[in-house]
């Protein structure tokens, strides 16, 4: 297997020491017994900068370029973004003095294109869904020479979201089960990597984007028709070959929720914790939620909830 193609803990453990201090340490809630069926946690990564876990890999990828001198101070970067990976990246690019230009797609929401122009990125809005935004985006590479930053399948920005699983095991001691929302397949990647020999990761679908569970079933990653209230944020049309492979070798299984499931977990969250996730988000609670994913007795489970960039009028 190309190493390009994969990560493992050890490149985890080499994003957490470049990032430290660059990110914040998100808090665990344990749900309430009347709510759960069992031991589960809630991972409040939707508290990370820029309202996303996107900003460990982002960091991750820009410190690394800038470290090994691939980082020109008058190009900087490029990403193309349905919202939070241009988010993450236009607030490292900016941490470390150098410019942004973020592609997304006509369906990124109107509130994550004003925090990206707000957070200083140029953005260019264009194409009807990620893969669009993607080949705009690495057309411009060519042209400039900027450092490319993918939004899920590159090692940097996979490992430096695994950082969120090292961070786990130190809270929690121990865990059985993650659940993840997936989409491109990159924090559900760096999780698995860090927590490979440690705990089992599941990723949480929508049954409208189903990437990993198409993968799996086909043996390789597989275009899938993308669409549903998550499409924002899980809009990817293809696992990444990180995801895919890193799944494989770990044994990730795969999960799919429903649009009303999602919605209905979302909900939940808001009106018993006050808590505000993107549809996306609430994917990985809705597993449970739901009845998806059933806890076996005495498995101790944590749930990402890996982004908060919504509109609250919708809750």
């Amino acid at each position: 297997m190309n190493p390009a193609t994969s990560i493992s803990r050890a490149d985890v453990e080499q994003a957490d020491r470049l990032i430290a201090g660059r990110i914040r340490r998100t808090p665990v809630v344990k749900l309430d017994a009347a709510h759960s069926p069992g031991e589960v946690w809630l991972k409040c990564e939707f508290l990370q900068h820029t309202g996303s876990f996107k900003a460990r890999g982002a960091f991750n990828r820009v410190l690394g370029c800038l470290g090994r001198g691939e980082l020109d101070p008058e190009v900087g970067i490029v990403v193309a973004s349905g919202g939070n990976a241009g988010l993450a990246n236009a607030y490292a690019a900016s941490a470390v003095g150098v410019p942004a230009t973020v592609f997304v797609p006509l369906t990124a929401p109107a509130v994550k294109v004003a925090k990206l122009r707000a957070a200083g990125a140029a953005v260019v809005q264009e194409g009807a869904e990620y893969a669009d935004a993607h080949a705009l985006a690495r057309a411009r590479v060519e042209e400039t020479g900027a450092a490319y930053c993918h939004a899920y399948d590159q090692p940097e920005i996979a490992a430096g979201a695994g950082t969120i699983g090292l961070e786990l095991l130190e809270q929690l001691g121990s865990v059985n089960t993650v659940l993840v929302a997936v989409g491109g397949g990159g924090l559900m990647a760096g999780l698995a990597a860090a927590l490979e020999g440690h705990a089992q990761v599941v990723g949480v679908e929508p049954e409208n984007a189903p990437t990993l569970h198409a993968a799996l079933a086909a043996g390789e990653p597989v275009d899938v028709e993308v669409s549903g209230i998550a499409a924002d944020s899980l809009g990817a049309r293809r696992i990444g070959g990180i995801g895919f492979n890193v799944a494989v070798r770990t044994g990730v299984g795969s999960v799919l929720v429903g649009d009303t499931q999602i919605a209905a977990a979302r909900t939940f969250l808001w009106e018993n914790y006050r808590i505000v996730l993107e549809h996306g988000a609430a994917a990985a609670y809705a597993a449970l939620h739901s009845g998806a994913y059933v806890p076996r007795g005495g498995e101790r489970v944590a749930v990402i909830l890996c982004g908060a960039n919504t509109d609250p009028a919708g809750l």
